[in-house]
């Protein structure tokens, strides 16, 4: 049985980033014609309780058509090789469930990469929204269309040059050395924007990177890399593996909710490396069983 608590105990140490992405390392891990699926144990703070589920993370790379922006299926058109990170969260709250999901494509660059599009959706019994981010030349443009009349239906653009928190962990898979540090401008992921009906802006954060030990994730060393929010009086912790392929080990979000500051958290408890879109017969149930997914 996995033990949660809602406080980290950790030792911060002062020692050398991690290492740079090497592309034969790279392309031996990632262009296997198989994506890397974990399961973690997630606990979601919602109306200011803590509400047991699942999240996956799926990480593949594909073929993104530069001008759409959409999965190449056919045909020559140019495109991006991105690594794509599809990012499912589902909980109960009382009689009802949430679903949630964000795709997030970003262009291999083992230096500064770009996230080209974000997409977020998010369902539950009382209605659902919609989130979409495309970068169009330097800055990113956004549309939300949703059940809620705050924000309801909106178009508009981010700054130019804000990073988006959506893409924090397709940038630490493909260059974990090059991440953003000190004072940065920081969209806030689309799914913390809907969940609490915030506008689509820019804020100030800082980020800061560090290699840390004796987590909740054990006593291995990993690295953490933290975001503070100072205006949602929010801290977000990812804490991610040393060397290649830097497999993110889990995550807290701490911020107000229901009155009193929460933590969502998530802890990895299983991986596979799978052809997963083959696998939907019948007969491929079992695969949920090695995921530690309900079937």
């Amino acid at each position: 049985m996995i033990r949660f608590t809602l406080l980290l105990l950790f030792l911060p140490s002062l020692v050398a980033g991690p290492p740079e992405v090497v592309d034969a390392e790279f392309h031996q891990h990632w262009y296997q014609g198989k994506a890397e699926l974990s399961r973690y144990q997630l606990k979601q703070s919602r109306y200011g309780q803590l509400r047991e589920g699942n999240s996956v993370l799926i990480f593949v790379t594909e073929p993104l058509l530069q001008k759409e922006q959409v999965k190449r299926e056919r045909g020559e058109a140019a495109a991006d090789t991105v690594l794509k990170l599809n990012a499912q969260h589902q909980f109960v709250t009382g009689i009802y469930a949430y679903s949630l999901m964000t795709s997030t494509f970003t262009k291999v660059d083992y230096r500064r990469p770009t996230t080209q599009k974000v997409t977020f959706t998010g369902q539950d019994w009382c209605g659902h929204s919609f989130m979409q981010v495309n970068r169009r030349d330097s800055r990113y443009a956004y549309q939300v269309r949703s059940y809620f009349q705050n924000p309801g239906d909106a178009t508009g653009t981010f700054e130019k040059g804000a990073v988006l928190e959506d893409e924090l962990m397709t940038w630490i898979r493909l260059a974990p050395a090059h991440l953003p540090s000190g004072k940065i401008r920081i969209v806030p992921s689309l799914q913390y924007q809907r969940l609490k009906h915030i506008d689509a802006v820019a804020l100030d954060g800082e980020a800061e990177l560090s290699k840390v030990t004796n987590t909740e994730f054990g006593e291995q060393a990993l690295f953490r890399y933290r975001v503070v929010f100072p205006k949602l009086q929010r801290t977000l912790d990812i804490f991610f593996e040393t060397e290649a392929p830097f497999r993110i080990e889990g995550w807290t979000d701490r911020f107000p909710d229901g009155g009193q500051t929460m933590t969502t958290s998530a802890r990895r408890t299983h991986t596979v490396w799978e052809p997963y879109w083959s696998l939907n017969g019948n007969e491929d149930l079992g695969y949920r069983n090695q995921l530690g997914l309900p079937r």
